[in-house]
C-alpha cells in the first residue's frame, strides 16, 4: 500500500513541477522534498498525540507513506529533466491527448526512475521500526524486536530476518526483471530545448495546488507543529553544549557514512549499468538485503562480530560506519546505476579510440557525467542515516549521541520539553541535504 500510494503521490508531483504551467513550481519541488527529513518514529508520535485512536494498518500505512512517497518524487523529477521532450512532442502531432501522451510516451520515459524510487519505497517500509512500534503495528521488524527482548534466546528472531531476507530476494528480482533489456542512454543529444509545458488554468490548477498543500500540510505541518509545541512547552532552559555536541556527532556520522556508502557501492552500480549478467544481477540483489533488514538486526549482528572476531572494533565509529554502509548501499547503488547508465558508452569508446587510456577516458567522460547523481545518491545516503536510530543506539561509541538517541531517549522517559530542541535540530540538519537534493534537480532542468 505505501509503495503504491508512494508512486502515484510522486509520480504526479514530479510531473506537476517539470511538465506543467503550476506556479512556483520550484518552491513546490523542494517543498515536496522536505518531509525526507521528518523520521518516520517523530511523524507516527505526532499523529498518534493528535488521533490517538489511529487504526494500526490504515495508520502505519499513512504515516509511511507521507515520509517516503520522496524517494520516487526525486528520481522521476531528475528523468523528467532529462527526458527528450520530441517523443511527446511526436505523440502529440500525431492526435495523442495530453492524458494518452502522459501514459503511453512519459510514463515510459520514466519507469525505471519510478521502480527504482519504489523498490526504495518497498525496502524501507520492510526494514522500519519507530512508526509500526509506535502504532502497534505487528511487522516483521517489530516482531523481530519482540524475540530479541523476550529472552537469551537468538533463533526466533533469526528465522524472522532470513524470512525477512527472503521477502527481500523477491522484491529486488521482480524490480531487476521490469527493467528488461532496455538502454536507458542516449545515443544522441537530444533536442537542445526544454519541454513545452502543459496549461493548467482554471478549476483544474485549483485542485492541483489544493492536492499538493494537503500532502504537504499532513507530511510537513503536523510533525513541525508537534516539535513546535514542545518548544514552547519546555520551561527550562536548554543544555546547549549537549545538543550542539549532538549536532556534531550527527553531521559527522551522516558525512562518513555518505562517503564510505557510495565508495562501496560505485563497483556494484557500474556492473549491474555496464556489464549486465548473472553475476552482476546477483550482486545487486544481495546490496539490497541490509536496507530491508531492521537495524537492529544489523546491529546486534555486527555486535556479535566484534566481540568475537575483531574486538578492537567493538564500539568505535568505524563499526558504526560500517553498519551504515550495510543498511544504505542500495540508496547509492541505484543512484550510481542510474547515473552509469544514462551515460552513453560510446563516449568514453570514442575518447579510447582517440588514444585515452581506459582509466583516463573514464575520468575524462564518463566521471563529469556521473558525478552529480552519484552526488544527489550520497546526500540521500546522508539524510537517511541522520534518521537512523536502532543500529545507533546499539554501535555508537560510549559517550557520544546523535540527535536521534537523544530525541528518543527523552521522548521514552516522557519528557518532550527536554526532547525539543533535538527534534528541532534533527529536523533542521536533515532538511539541508534534502533541500539540495531538489535544488540540484532544478538546476539539472535549468
Amino acid at each position: 500500500m505505501v509503495t503504491v500510494a508512494s508512486l502515484v503521490i510522486g509520480v504526479a508531483w514530479a510531473w506537476v513541477v517539470t511538465r506543467t504551467t503550476v506556479p512556483a513550481r520550484r518552491t513546490w519541488l523542494v517543498l515536496g522534498v522536505l518531509p525526507l527529513a521528518v523520521p518516520s518514529y517523530l511523524a507516527a508520535y505526532a499523529w498518534v498525540s493528535l488521533v490517538p485512536a489511529l487504526p494500526p494498518f490504515l495508520g502505519s500505512a499513512f504515516v509511511l507513506t507521507l515520509v517516503c512517497y520522496p524517494y520516487v518524487l526525486l528520481p522521476v523529477a531528475a528523468a523528467l529533466t532529462r527526458a527528450d521532450p520530441a517523443a511527446e512532442d511526436v505523440a502529440r502531432s500525431l492526435g495523442r491527448g495530453a492524458l494518452a501522451t502522459f501514459t503511453g510516451v512519459t510514463l515510459r520515459q520514466v519507469q525505471p526512475a519510478a521502480v527504482a524510487g519504489g523498490l526504495l519505497v518497498a525496502l524501507y517500509v520492510l526494514s522500519d521500526f519507530g512508526a509500526v512500534a509506535l502504532l502497534r503495528m505487528d511487522t516483521f521488524t517489530r516482531a523481530i524486536y519482540t524475540s530479541y527482548r523476550a529472552g537469551f534466546d537468538p533463533v526466533p528472531a533469526a528465522v524472522l530476518s532470513l524470512l525477512l531476507v527472503a521477502v527481500t530476494a523477491v522484491i529486488a528480482t521482480a524490480e531487476l526483471r521490469s527493467r528488461g533489456r532496455a538502454r536507458q542512454a542516449r545515443l544522441g543529444s537530444g533536442v537542445a530545448r526544454a519541454a513545452v509545458p502543459t496549461t493548467v488554468t482554471g478549476a483544474p490548477r485549483v485542485v492541483v495546488l489544493a492536492s499538493m498543500a494537503v500532502v504537504l500540510a499532513l507530511a510537513l505541518a503536523v510533525p513541525t507543529g508537534t516539535v513546535a509545541w514542545w518548544l514552547a512547552g519546555s520551561s527550562r532552559g536548554w543544555d546547549v553544549p549537549t545538543v550542539l555536541s549532538s549536532v556534531g556527532a550527527t553531521v559527522g556520522l551522516a558525512l562518513g557514512a555518505a562517503v564510505l556508502t557510495t565508495v562501496a557501492a560505485a563497483p556494484v552500480g557500474m556492473l549491474a549499468a555496464r556489464y549486465p549478467s548473472a553475476w552482476a544481477a546477483w550482486t545487486e540483489r544481495v546490496s539490497y538485503t541490509g536496507f530491508a533488514l531492521p537495524g537492529i538486526v544489523v546491529a546486534l549482528s555486527l555486535v556479535y562480530l566484534g566481540v568475537r572476531a575483531v574486538y578492537p572494533l567493538y564500539q568505535t565509529t568505524t563499526m558504526l560506519l560500517v553498519a551504515y554502509a550495510v543498511l544504505f548501499l542500495p540508496i547509492a547503488v541505484g543512484a550510481v546505476r542510474a547515473a552509469v547508465a544514462a551515460t552513453p558508452p560510446v563516449l568514453e569508446e570514442m575518447a579510447r579510440s582517440l588514444g585515452r587510456r581506459p582509466l583516463q577516458a573514464f575520468c575524462s567522460v564518463t566521471l563529469p557525467a556521473i558525478t552529480p547523481g552519484v552526488l544527489a545518491g550520497a546526500a540521500l545516503v546522508a539524510v537517511t542515516v541522520m534518521k537512523e536510530l536502532p543500529a545507533t543506539l546499539i554501535l555508537r561509541p560510549t559517550g557520544v549521541d546523535t540527535l536521534a538517541t537523544q530525541l528518543w531517549s527523552a521522548t521514552s522517559a516522557g519528557a518532550y520539553a527536554a526532547a525539543a530542541p533535538y527534534a528541532a535540530g534533527l529536523l533542521l540538519v536533515a532538511i539541508v541535504p534534502s533541500a539540495l537534493l531538489a535544488v540540484r534537480t532544478e538546476v539539472g532542468r535549468s
